[in-house]
């Protein structure tokens, strides 16, 4: 018996309940099995990079702060060693390691973050509270280093700000929070891994295989959760001194998503807690150098979902030719495919397996010539 088979589109967006920010899903299903899919951005475009344009570079980088609420930090970080290579600074070695605790406890909340809104879409609203309270530790750490919860401004031309000297008491309490976080988070692990239910709803769910990740540049914790060994964080001179494993999984599903996450807040511990046993001595910034022209010049960081690009050349003290390039670009694209031959009802979990910010994404337009 001939069976008429009838192609359903299904749309998402651009405002869901399971997810904070505005994007738009197109799933094509065939008995509710999803075929093809588009994810398209760029509701929530603000033109970042061409409001930058012309802007004195420290009121420029500032900017690049409000490119993302959840990585405010190392986007400004990433901003700011555009200007230090281009003109040839040398920061102090203390303040190296103070961007490193500030950027560490930037990549715990922000996985804290992925793994509490894991857990909501999952349906565990338990789970979900238990992280966001979790959470609260490191963003007031955050807060009494720069300031603010949310764009706390500490890396400047030439090193961080005063504000963010770490004295005894502030290392104290650095100390007492990570060990806190190390703590909770190690007993949510244990009880989250040993939850039958959970697991089973998780794995194997949207995987997407370490060929497919390669091929479609995927970057951070998406592409470890493949079994790819590849974290920038090696190949960036100011992690030299400091010990910490590259956390990997093998299948590339939700659950290797989740866990990579988990392991990797443990091994951000790590690094802080050197770093404030080696803390050096000496002066904050540098404010000997001179402002000159400079041709365009690139920066790599590790970010908490991937490789961050920021490029830009100087001229009479202003930016120009500003580019910016966020991990989720490559990794929402790549949910389109792992989303293939999953059920509709594993959709949202596909998509937000990535950690997918859609506001860093939300800078750029393609112009198409018709």
């Amino acid at each position: 018996m001939d069976r008429n088979v009838i192609e359903t589109e299904i749309t998402m967006g651009t405002v869901h309940s399971a997810a904070i920010e505005p994007y738009r899903a197109r799933l094509f299903v065939e008995d509710e099995i999803v075929k093809d899919a588009e994810i398209t951005v760029g509701v929530n475009h603000r033109g970042v990079e061409r409001i930058m344009e012309g802007l004195p570079v420290e009121k420029a980088n500032s900017l690049t702060e409000k490119i993302c609420g959840i990585c405010s930090g190392v986007h400004l970080w990433n901003s700011v060693l555009v200007a230090e290579k281009g003109l040839e600074i040398e920061i102090p070695e203390r303040a190296s390691y103070i961007r490193i605790i500030v950027a560490e406890l930037e990549r715990i909340h922000s996985h804290l973050l992925y793994l509490a809104h894991g857990n909501e879409v999952l349906g565990h609203e338990t789970f979900s509270m238990r992280l966001f309270y979790i959470r609260e530790t490191v963003m007031e750490l955050l807060r009494m280093i720069g300031g603010n919860r949310v764009q706390y401004g500490v890396p400047i031309i030439g090193g961080v700000r005063p504000r963010a000297e770490l004295d005894e008491m502030k290392t104290q309490k650095i100390r007492e929070g990570i060990d806190y976080i190390r703590e909770k988070v190690k007993e949510f692990a244990d009880r989250f891994t040993s939850d039958p239910m959970i697991m089973s709803r998780i794995t194997g769910i949207c995987p997407l295989s370490r060929k497919d990740a390669l091929r479609l540049a995927v970057t951070g914790p998406t592409l470890r959760a493949t079994g790819v060994e590849f974290d920038l964080r090696r190949e960036m001179e100011c992690y030299d001194p400091f010990e910490f494993d590259i956390i990997t999984q093998d299948d590339g599903d939700v659950k290797s998503n989740l866990l990579v996450r988990v392991f990797e807040i443990f091994e951000s511990v790590k690094i802080i807690r050197q770093a404030l046993d080696n803390l050096p001595e000496g002066a904050v910034v540098d404010r000997s150098w001179e402002m000159q022209d400079t041709d365009i010049t690139k920066s790599y960081v590790e970010a908490p979902r991937g490789t961050l690009y920021h490029s830009y050349a100087l001229e009479d003290g202003r930016v120009r030719n500003v580019v910016i390039r966020t991990p989720s670009m490559a990794n929402i694209g790549a949910m389109q495919h792992a989303l293939i031959g999953h059920h509709i009802t594993d959709a949202q979990l596909g998509i937000v397996q990535c950690d997918p910010c859609f506001t860093c994404t939300d800078r750029a337009i393609e112009i198409v010539k018709i």
